[in-house]
């Protein structure tokens, strides 16, 4: 390890929070998660981490559900809408996973209560695992 200033440098933000879409997670298969993306991404975030920054991550899921799609074709917006974004706690759980699997402390946080599948979301909640050094994943969108 260098002992150049850089190394020592401390973070430009204390804070952040990083919005994956859904279509990432599908690498060249075209659909679904590919392991090796997921991978990446946990070891990118993991020297975040390491910095010693908050990381806080928001993830779509067009590699699941396109709920716009799916409602121009006739289905109930609502119902597509629902659909996305259990789409976005199925792709919250595989991101969590991988993360612990890089040992990265994570955790995800849920717009709509499932107790057995993760937490829900309050931002006290979300701010004390961040203050902890856990990777906070935030799903289900707004919860409306």
């Amino acid at each position: 390890m260098s002992d150049s200033p850089a190394t020592h440098a401390r973070p430009a933000y204390q804070r952040v929070l990083l919005k994956l879409s859904g279509e990432a997670l599908q690498g060249s298969a075209g659909h679904g998660i590919d392991g090796e993306v997921l991978r990446a991404i946990a070891s990118d975030v993991r020297e975040v981490v390491e910095l010693g920054v908050q990381v806080g991550v928001v993830i779509g899921a067009g590699n699941i559900f396109r709920g716009v799609s799916a409602a121009a074709e006739g289905m109930d917006r609502t119902m597509a809408d629902s659909m996305g974004m259990l789409g976005t706690v199925i792709n919250s759980l595989a991101l969590q996973d991988a993360l612990r699997r890089a040992e990265v402390p994570a955790r995800v946080l849920s717009a709509i209560a499932m107790q057995r599948v993760c937490d829900t979301y309050t931002q006290r909640r979300a701010l004390r695992h961040l203050e902890e050094g856990e990777v906070v994943i935030l799903a289900a969108g707004t919860g409306n």
